[in-house]
């Protein structure tokens, strides 16, 4: 048998689930089944294909396995102290597998990792659909807005208890009664985040078959019309969704992701990565609005090609796409070939941060500037927080009281082409890595903040780094932002005027060309310490009242070139506008 997905002619082994049980049993509770068939997957010395026969399949916690995962961005030790993930499919040293899903649906129980892959290479996973079958966000759905009450209908998957007024949310082995809110306008097809508005109210009684009324007394309901969309979580990121950790050459295609607890795929210190047609939407059958519990696609400390294209993102809780790299605090220096660095931010800690042979850079936290590099010869972990790493020269005399170190070796070249982003809450695109990054031929439809944003920072996230070759080409950004939000935000997070820090560009060479931009009310490109921006041949649509005053538009006159408010640049040097085009909508008045 020849294997068609690579180039050139290839013996494989043909696995089939089917093999591991009958159809009926297979499909009622999977997980077993699944974990004896990797095992004869990963037994078989070259490349094998494993079939799943067409169906629904479930996965309960009972057949998972588990196993302690540090993983970046998720929880702190206090908000999560047991790191154990409760994993419906794990994939660990496997190579040189395809696993073929036939438009199958994995359907997960309760709170799962439903996919972790762990020193994996060469690996496949296509055809295949996962879903929750209670997502841990509940939805419902406003019916009416009265004076002093409002009333909901809750959605059939979410779940739960009434006792002395008092609404609990339960599901499959969780429960919670606070949390992130979240309105959704499925007409506008946007998302926003809210108050917890449902946790303060007086009183909360059942009018009927999942139907519920929230009594607020004298306190004002809630702005939330009929028709929208209420979301709750209860914010604690104890699971992913998909883990690919110390990976390489891993391709997620043609895959179905409608539901994610917690983060949701999650790239950590792995080599090229590939996502093609993607779904990370709610299934449409299911009138749900929500597909992911946080991020959608979150990178930290990849390398190679990072290459997401022609996938469709709706309905998450937090940014769409985040790639970046972590800095992490020098705090000691205990000879003069070796430092002790530290995970500062309480989300991010425990995994390996950093390889020998690996190049690290010496970066000034206040600057951000890169000031001196070296080599690591060898790493030892101290505890989850702390690393000591000895390197192959002396460290540089001029470290300062709180400078950072950041892993350049594990930096990716971005491709990120042809997706369709909608009703994010926050950010469409975060990118932070020196090399090629090209965001190309994308649609973000009303982003609550900002479709882009490139950042760095060494003071509170921990997120770096600075960029040096970006293209922002081809995309069409329709109503995203607002006004504290710019549609492209270039933000690295420098404190130049404090004194002995010098003024130099964090950022360099980014190009934002041909692209469309529809706004009512936002800035279109804010930038700071970037040199070599370029804004060139965009076409721009702004949606303005009919004889304001505000310099935009005024008696169908326009006054200036680029009108104040459209752009922010704050110390940028090199830079470019030319050749962009505006045009006019008349937007409706507020009466």
């Amino acid at each position: 048998m020849t294997d068609s997905g690579n180039p050139g002619p290839a013996l494989f082994k043909l696995i089939s689930l089917a093999d591991f049980g009958d159809a009926e049993g297979l499909q009622a509770n999977a997980g077993a089944a699944m974990r004896l068939a990797l095992e004869a997957a990963g037994s078989h010395d070259g490349p094998v294909v494993l079939d799943i026969p067409l169906g629904t399949y479930h996965f309960y916690p009972e057949h998972a396995v588990r196993a302690a995962y540090h993983i970046t961005n998720t929880a702190s030790e206090v908000e999560n102290p047991d790191v154990t993930k409760t994993v419906a499919l794990l994939m660990k040293g496997l190579c040189r597998l395809t696993l073929e899903g036939n438009g199958s649906l994995f359907v997960i129980h309760g709170k799962q990792t439903m996919l972790l892959l762990d020193g994996c290479a060469d690996i496949e996973i296509r055809n295949l659909r996962f879903d929750y079958a209670v997502p841990t966000v509940t939805e419902m759905t406003v019916e009416r807005r009265g004076e002093h009450e409002l009333d909901v209908c809750v959605h059939p998957d979410s779940h739960y208890e009434l006792e002395d007024g008092r609404l609990t949310w339960v599901g499959e082995g969780w429960r919670f009664r606070e949390g992130p809110v979240q309105h959704c306008d499925l007409v506008q097809n946007a998302t926003w985040r809210m108050e917890d508005w449902p946790s303060r109210a007086k009183r909360i009684e059942e009018i009927g078959s999942r139907r519920l009324r929230f009594h607020f007394g004298e306190e004002p309901v809630p702005h939330v019309s009929p028709g929208m969309t209420v979301q709750m979580r209860d914010g604690i990121r104890d699971q992913v969704g998909v883990l690919i950790l110390e990976c390489e050459r891993i391709r997620l295609i043609g895959m179905g992701l409608h539901f994610m607890h917690g983060l949701g795929i999650v790239g950590q210190f792995s080599a090229d990565l590939t996502f093609a047609d993607l779904d990370v939407t709610p299934r449409p059958e299911t009138g749900r609005t929500v597909a992911g519990f946080a991020d959608f696609i979150h990178c930290s400390g990849c390398r190679g090609r990072v290459s997401i294209t022609d996938s469709r993102f709706a309905g998450a809780h937090d940014d769409a796409v985040n790639v970046h790299g972590t800095y992490l605090r020098i705090v000691g220096q205990p000879a003069p070939d070796q430092v002790r660095v530290r995970f500062m931010h309480p989300q991010t800690y425990g995994f390996r941060a950093f390889f020998p042979g690996d190049e690290i850079a010496f970066v000034d936290a206040r600057g951000l500037a890169s000031y001196a590099f070296g080599r690591i010869a060898a790493v030892k972990m101290l505890d989850p927080r702390e690393l000591l790493l000895t390197l192959e020269q002396p460290a540089p005399a001029s470290i300062g009281d709180y400078d950072v170190i950041e892993n350049v070796t594990w930096t990716p070249e971005i491709v990120i082409e042809r997706n369709h982003f909608a009703r994010i809450p926050t950010r469409g695109i975060l990118v932070s890595s020196p090399r090629k990054t090209v965001i190309e031929g994308n649609r973000f439809e009303r982003m609550n903040m900002s479709a882009v944003l490139v950042a760095s920072d060494a003071n509170s996230w921990y997120e770096s780094g600075a960029v040096a070759d970006v293209r922002i080409a081809g995309n069409q950004f329709i109503d995203c932002g607002g006004e504290e939000h710019p549609v492209i935000r270039i933000a690295p997070e420098n404190e130049p005027s404090v004194p002995d820090v010098p003024d130099v560009p964090v950022h360099r060479n980014i190009r934002i060309e041909d692209n469309r931009f529809r706004t009512a009310h936002a800035m279109l490109l804010s930038a700071r310490s970037t040199e070599g921006l370029a804004f060139c041949r965009n076409d721009i649509l702004l949606a303005v009242k009919a004889g304001s005053k505000d310099g935009l538009y005024s008696g169908g006159v326009f006054h200036r070139q680029y009108p104040d408010g459209l752009f922010k640049l704050e110390r940028c040097s090199g830079v470019t506008m030319a050749d962009n085009s505006v045009g006019f909508m008349v937007a409706p008045t507020d009466e």
